[in-house]
């Protein structure tokens, strides 16, 4: 069965396969000679398996997001983490925040959760601090998309793509002006992280899932216009 691998993990998913792979055969090759056979084959199948580990994490699957327009879809694997109603300068009023903590395990694409237009980029150095905290958006490394909505209506959204204990790269290919259609993949966030939706709060928009709810990118429904 053939893995699909993200562009986005270059260089470390080319690098670290490679690095394992040269050392599984070091080892087999140079630990028979001075180890015994029962502890060759137990770090050949330690190896083997940060192997898989390495390549899963960089997996592409593919998705088809639901044809809907009135749908805000997620934009990222994970589990839900927190669900908090704030005040946004950006959407210019009460915003509901949704967050989902991606774990090592997860896959780290993010992709747009409508049909947007990407209006501003902003990236800010910070800590790295366990994702799951909800606090880790507001003093870890991140990097913010605003967004509006191609279609109507054009409500104003955030994206937040957000370092964690152990993720130390956010990669963002997207530009300030250019516009993406639901379920895009836009960028990644390496080894666990965490990513917020930011949407107005209103009547009109009803939030579709809860705190520990597992939801996946360009698939799962956060939430529906009425």
């Amino acid at each position: 069965m053939r893995i699909s691998l993200t562009k986005y993990g270059l260089p470390q998913v080319a690098i670290f396969p490679l690095t394992i792979v040269a050392v599984m055969l070091l080892v087999l090759l140079a630990g028979l000679t001075v180890l015994t056979n029962w502890i060759v084959i137990s770090i050949e199948i330690v190896l083997a398996a940060l192997l898989i580990f390495v390549l899963s994490f960089f997996r592409d699957p593919k998705r088809t997001p639901p044809c809907n327009e009135n749908l805000l879809l997620s934009p990222a694997d994970g589990t839900v983490s927190d669900i908090e109603t704030v005040q946004d300068d950006y959407i210019n009023g009460p915003a509901l925040r949704i967050g989902i903590f991606l774990s090592v395990f997860n896959t780290h694409i993010n992709r747009a959760p409508c049909d947007i237009k990407v209006e501003q980029i902003q990236y800010k150095k910070g800590k790295f601090k366990d994702a799951r905290n909800p606090l880790a958006g507001k003093i870890n490394e991140s990097n913010d998309l605003k967004l509006i909505r191609t279609n109507e209506p054009n409500d104003k959204l955030i994206v937040r793509q957000i370092s964690g204990a152990i993720a130390r790269r956010i990669v963002c290919k997207v530009t300030e002006g250019e516009t993406l259609t639901k379920g895009q993949k836009f960028g990644m966030i390496k080894f666990g992280s965490r990513t917020e939706l930011y949407l107005p709060a209103r009547d009109n928009i009803k939030c579709m899932v809860e705190i520990g709810d597992k939801v996946k990118a360009g698939l799962t429904v956060l939430a529906k216009y009425n």
